[in-house]
């Protein structure tokens, strides 16, 4: 086991937001014990962008910063900027350019987005081109201050553009390592995707591997998922921490305990994107708080 990050990292969920951002959104958050939160800030199956309300925006914002809750945002599951399609091409730019500008108004720390497929056969190439034409302007207008743009690379299903951490080399290298853009690490993602996680050292190994590649300072969130399905099986089925086949082997929840006091993680917030059905979400953030202190982990 490395030793514990210099900062721990906060601990928190994709929080529910029935109710408004903030009505709902805050009484979730205190609900869950949640110290960092994830939402939408729209239709996360569709592309219609939302304006927000003014008045939960604002009372959102305030709340976060009240309680020292750092706020993300993800994007629809729909954007793709290596799409063969203009129009999903289009769509996409549209909708990342969007969420930076509510994430900036909400004052939020970062936006994640999937990274994306070539779609097509033999479009690896030309997908990334695609990534270097039509995203670096976005990036390059964002003003000091806005939220990072977190690539998340996916289970690695179809002609992902990056599923494993060594992918994320030539991504970034597409956007000319842009100092806008950092990485979210999902642990049923990269499970998925082949990286052995289960075993003593390896999700240490595997954060050894992804800061190699993209650097110092790059890790931005960290998506804590356990996995329905076997490792290398290119499915993205989340559920209960201790519960699926990361972290219910031999060697237990382990593999969280090595996430969480891992020195690339300091001060880099985790949430939860499991199941929230019978206080879930809270006794996920109270096993994973467990695990980063290093005491007892709760029944």
């Amino acid at each position: 086991m490395t030793s514990s990050p210099a900062v721990l990292p906060a601990i928190g969920a994709h929080i529910q937001i029935k109710g408004g951002l903030a009505k709902g959104g805050l009484a979730y958050t205190d609900a869950v014990g949640a110290r960092a939160v994830q939402v939408f800030v729209g239709n996360p199956r569709g592309w219609r962008p939302s304006a927000g309300d003014p008045a939960q925006d604002a009372a959102f914002t305030a709340g976060c910063a009240e309680r020292g809750v750092p706020s993300f945002i993800h994007t629809p599951f729909l954007v793709n900027v290596g799409s063969p399609s203009e129009a999903t091409v289009e769509q996409s730019v549209a909708t990342i350019r969007h969420n930076l500008a509510r994430g900036a108004q909400l004052g939020c720390a970062g936006v994640v987005v999937h990274a994306g497929s070539a779609v097509g056969a033999d479009r690896y190439d030309a997908a990334l081109a695609q990534l270097h034409e039509r995203l670096l302007p976005v990036l390059d207008e964002l003003p000091e201050g806005a939220p990072r743009l977190l690539i998340e690379p996916t289970a690695g299903g179809g002609r992902s553009l990056a599923a494993t951490v060594e992918d994320l080399g030539p991504y970034l290298a597409a956007l000319d390592h842009h100092p806008a853009v950092g990485v979210c690490f999902d642990t049923c993602h990269a499970w998925a995707a082949g990286h052995d996680l289960a075993t003593p050292g390896g999700m240490a190994a595997t954060l050894d591997a992804l800061e190699a590649t993209v650097g110092p300072g790059r890790l931005g969130l960290v998506h804590a998922n356990d996995s329905l399905d076997a490792r290398g099986s290119t499915r993205d089925r989340h559920t209960t921490i201790g519960a699926g086949s990361i972290g219910s082997g031999p060697y237990g929840t382990g593999p969280f305990a090595e996430l969480l006091t891992h020195p690339s993680m300091a001060g880099v917030p985790v949430v939860v994107e499991t199941p929230s059905a019978d206080d879930g979400h809270a006794r996920d953030i109270a096993l994973l708080c467990a695990l980063r202190d290093g005491g007892l982990v709760p029944a």
